[in-house]
């Protein structure tokens, strides 16, 4: 009697569990639940199954490793700020400054996009991995396009200037709620910070 040909890690079979795109997005869900809940270092892979409601192969066979998984929960969590480059491209660069605040605070003072983005901020914070995996897409995904658009001098040094200027703003006031900034209103610190911003990325060489 011959041994049935060994199955390859991370593909289970459709008897064993329904390999679908929804099967995907379930997977994704609960991993950023978890994540969210547990932090980086207390996630783990056969938790997120667990979560999920399927077998721990399957979340291998959709990610791979744990670092995977979580780089494609950062992806879906800052899904909104992906489209932060084509505030560049909307009217004149002696502009930017006010649009790319604007479309930043929109999405931190919006509550559905706030809560998945503040789970991923802080897994970043509390975990080398986990910050690793946040930094690249920060930095291929937003501020490198950000730079391609300006068509300035040191634009990729501007462009992480100007946003350090508001992720620090981002963090003092959803993160660790320093007050009074954590209750000001938005407009009057967008009023105040999008010149700054727009210095950082037309003003003067540095």
């Amino acid at each position: 009697m011959t041994s049935a040909t060994p199955r390859r890690r991370g593909r289970p079979s459709r008897t064993e569990s329904a390999d679908t795109p929804a099967t995907r997005d379930r997977i994704l869900t609960a991993a950023r639940e978890e994540f969210s809940e547990r932090g980086y270092d207390k996630t783990s892979v056969r938790g997120i199954a667990k979560a999920a409601g399927v077998d721990s192969a399957l979340v291998h066979h959709y990610f791979g490793t744990k670092e995977q998984v979580f780089e494609a929960a950062v992806t879906l969590s800052f899904a909104p700020a992906m489209e932060a480059p084509r505030t560049v491209e909307e009217g004149p660069l002696d502009g930017v400054g006010e649009r790319l605040t604007r479309f930043v605070f929109g999405i931190w003072e919006n509550p559905a996009t706030r809560t998945p983005l503040l789970a991923i901020v802080r897994s970043a914070v509390n975990n080398e991995a986990a910050a690793a995996v946040f930094r690249r897409i920060i930095a291929t995904q937003v501020l490198r396009r950000i730079a391609d658009r300006l068509e300035v001098p040191d634009a990729e040094l501007r462009a992480e200037l100007a946003a350090a200027q508001l992720v620090g703003i981002a963090m003092l006031r959803y993160v660790i709620k320093v007050e009074p900034l954590a209750s000001a209103d938005p407009e009057r610190i967008i009023e105040r910070v999008a010149p700054v911003v727009q210095a950082h990325l037309t003003g003067p060489g540095l």
